[in-house]
């Protein structure tokens, strides 16, 4: 995984609108989960999901860093002590997208709140756009996006579609010492805007251009 200081990225993304900041190549992209230690030692060791992991429920998928930092309280919350970086097929990734509902109603994408609602009952792609925040935890006006898995995809992702699982909690614990000076010596993984291949997820998750002007 690669590092760079937060000053250095920070001046480059986004200031507002809904984008996916994460850290990816050619071929994979990284998220974030925060688990208990028993499910992230069996994770680690297993290099899949189980154990203690549910697959009867939703879990959450997070490609931006901060977003899970503010979640997990920078893994100091009951539950989200360990911090798992994921990679991930990126082509597996952009089938996710293809598929997401989002979390609320969009009258761009459904006629009638009824077709919302039973696409939601049906889908096992939850999609969420919620605030960015800072490293100490101040929301941002640029939206991180969040993906809700369950069924047969959360078991694909949990046990066929990674390709590595690596708890990184040593490097949060030594970067949340590091909120003094205004972030100078704060380090996060490097992460810019991704884009899926197929032009179409574009516009359906709502991601928006980098130049788009501000909406009010």
């Amino acid at each position: 995984m690669r590092h760079q200081r937060y000053l250095d990225q920070v001046r480059d993304w986004p200031k507002f609108g809904r984008h996916i900041l994460a850290q990816f190549d050619a071929n994979s992209i990284y998220v974030y989960q925060a688990y208990r230690p028993s499910i992230a030692r069996f994770a680690v060791e297993h290099q899949q999901f189980g154990g203690d992991f549910s697959f009867n429920r939703m879990s959450w998928i997070k490609p931006n860093f901060l977003w899970m930092m503010y979640r997990s309280g920078w893994a100091t919350k009951e539950g989200q002590e360990h911090i798992l970086a994921i990679r991930l097929q990126r082509t597996f990734f952009d089938e996710l997208l293809q598929l997401v509902v989002p979390s609320g109603f969009d009258s761009q994408r459904f006629a009638t709140r009824e077709a919302w609602q039973a696409a939601v009952a049906s889908s096992e792609v939850r999609l969420q756009w919620d605030p960015d925040h800072d490293p100490l935890g101040k929301p941002v006006e640029r939206r991180a996006v969040q993906l809700g898995l369950r069924g047969n995809i959360l078991r694909r992702y949990g046990q066929q579609e990674l390709i590595s699982i690596e708890d990184i909690t040593p490097f949060v614990v030594e970067q949340r010492q590091r909120f003094g000076d205004g972030f100078i010596e704060l380090h996060t993984p490097e992460e810019r805007i991704y884009y899926p291949a197929d032009s179409k997820t574009v516009i359906t998750v709502g991601i928006e251009s980098p130049t788009a002007p501000k909406k009010h």
